[in-house]
């Protein structure tokens, strides 16, 4: 690994991307970890751009040779409010202080920009080898609670297990949540999770009750795979349609349109009929219907998503003043009855609905 020229003894490349190299997979998170102060570090290095700085956690994100990559001082902190940002002591600690603050030993890897030498102060090795997730203090999880859902994650992605010792404490806090926690960054870490589009990773979330962080509701495993449903019928928020099955999602800072996807599926009341499901899901995101079909009914979402929404009424509102008919409240009603019809028989022509609409006036 040689991502970037810059051979000062001092800067390391630390966490995911030494991980991934020693798994023999590709990284594209590229962390790198100054031992002193690596603002005062990156503003004394020349043919480079600095485009943000952030003084308080004595980060900056540089762009080097075209690329942006961000670089962390080496540093202490506490977390005075648990479950929240933690609150940085100390700029410049040694680098060995440094890694213990982070989430599991597989993390705490750095290797030297300038010689390559790696340096394990935690047995990170040894647990990636073994296929281990280890916490590297008994209150981890206390500290940070995201880091339940991202040893989630890292399970799943590599195929690892919490050893005996991290797997009790993490039962042990989800028997006793502090609910004062940082949602958005539980957030950051459900999105994460979540758009792997993993079945055995919502399965795990469940029957480990890792839930439990988000709501305090008891929530049941569907019977339905959303893992095929959603390479079935691919879409834009994979996360909400895993997340949405609790609903109760209040905690978390949800966009304009995660909040639609879940108000729409309150808002579905009992389909009937294909009108029903129809008139119910044409205007709703996919993840709506989806939802329906996990939480509610799997046949009815998959019809409409098969065959009836791609059935669609060729006559408007100019066809219908063609034949006489004045433009009036009574357009949508003509619409409603054609369209019925033409579920039952999506052969219809365009010459059947006009004389299904003449019908209808004259019955009505």
């Amino acid at each position: 690994m040689n991502i970037i020229n810059i051979n000062d003894t001092k800067l390391y490349y630390v966490g995911g991307v030494v991980r991934d190299e020693l798994l023999g997979i590709e990284s594209f998170d590229v962390d790198l970890t100054y031992e002193g102060n690596a603002i005062e570090f990156a503003q004394n290095l020349k043919n480079i751009e600095i485009l943000q700085i952030n003084e308080p956690f004595g980060t900056v994100r540089v762009k080097i040779d075209g690329r942006e990559i961000d670089i962390a001082s080496t540093r202490e902190e506490i977390y005075d409010k648990k479950g929240h940002l933690p609150t940085v002591t100390k700029i410049g600690c040694s680098l060995e202080d440094d890694i213990k603050r982070r989430d599991f030993t597989i993390n705490t890897l750095v290797k030297s920009t300038a010689t390559g030498e790696i340096k394990d102060f935690t047995g990170g090795i040894e647990d990636l080898k073994n296929k281990t997730l280890k916490v590297l203090h008994d209150k981890s999880f206390i500290d940070d609670p995201t880091r339940i859902i991202r040893g989630l994650k890292f399970s799943i992605r590599f195929g690892f297990k919490l050893n005996k010792q991290t797997k009790k404490l993490q039962d042990e806090y989800l028997k006793n949540i502090n609910y004062d926690m940082c949602y958005k960054r539980v957030k950051k870490e459900l999105i994460e999770t979540f758009n792997l589009n993993s079945q055995k990773a919502f399965e795990k979330f469940i029957k480990d009750r890792i839930y439990k962080l988000i709501t305090d509701k008891k929530v049941s495993l569907p019977h339905v795979n959303i893992e095929k449903l959603i390479n079935k019928y691919p879409v834009d928020n994979i996360w909400i349609v895993y997340a949405g099955v609790l609903q109760d999602l209040s905690k978390l800072p949800l966009t304009k349109t995660e909040q639609k996807i879940l108000d729409d599926l309150n808002s579905i009341g009992k389909i009937k009929s294909d009108f029903d499901a129809y008139k119910a899901f044409e205007k709703v995101h996919i993840e709506t219907i989806l939802l329906y079909a996990i939480l509610k009914n799997e046949k009815i979402a998959v019809k409409y998503l098969d065959k009836l929404q791609h059935i669609k009424i060729q006559i408007n509102g100019n066809d219908l003043q063609e034949i006489g008919i004045a433009p009036s409240p009574k357009y949508q009603e003509i619409f409603d009855y054609v369209l019925k019809l033409k579920l039952k028989s999506p052969d219809m022509s365009k010459a059947d609905e006009l004389k299904a609409a003449r019908n209808y006036l004259v019955g009505n």
